[in-house]
């Protein structure tokens, strides 16, 4: 699409994206917080439990996935690790990384939240199907 062919229509569909999605995080970091987590400490015990590489999920992972520097990563690690929520461990074929698990407390939080979510979405759909299939006539 050229910036000529722009309509009234893209610039609004755009518009209403945006606005749904911001609604989705804005739900997602109240929810994340009732649950007594900071949203990017959610969004790693996430990234961490939908992790379905062929390796374990290490912090250099973490942070591509997190879209973050590797030393933020670090620190998100060792706050989440301090709460409980995440176990470090060395990686016994390459002991300059470091794998994570999700402990026990974590897994109860992310599924309380995971549902949550899910039930967020079923909600936002119709919504979100009728602003891309705008932007997006063919879908």
């Amino acid at each position: 699409m050229q910036n000529d062919d722009l309509t009234d229509a893209d610039y609004e569909a755009l518009s209403n994206l945006r606005y749904t999605l911001r609604r989705f995080m804005d739900f997602s970091a109240s929810a994340a917080q009732l649950e007594g987590l900071p949203a990017q400490q959610h969004q790693a015990l996430l990234a961490i439990r939908g992790h379905r590489g062929a390796e374990a999920m290490t912090i250099g992972a973490l942070a591509e996935r997190l879209l973050i520097a590797p030393h933020s990563a670090t620190e998100l690690v060792s706050r989440l690790v301090a709460a409980g929520y995440v176990s470090r461990n060395a990686d016994p074929a390459d002991k300059r990384k470091q794998t994570l698990a999700l402990t026990g407390k974590a897994e109860g939080v992310l599924k309380r939240l995971t549902a949550a979510h899910l039930t967020e979405i079923k909600e936002l759909a119709p919504r979100l199907i009728d602003i891309l299939r705008g932007l997006h006539p063919d879908l």
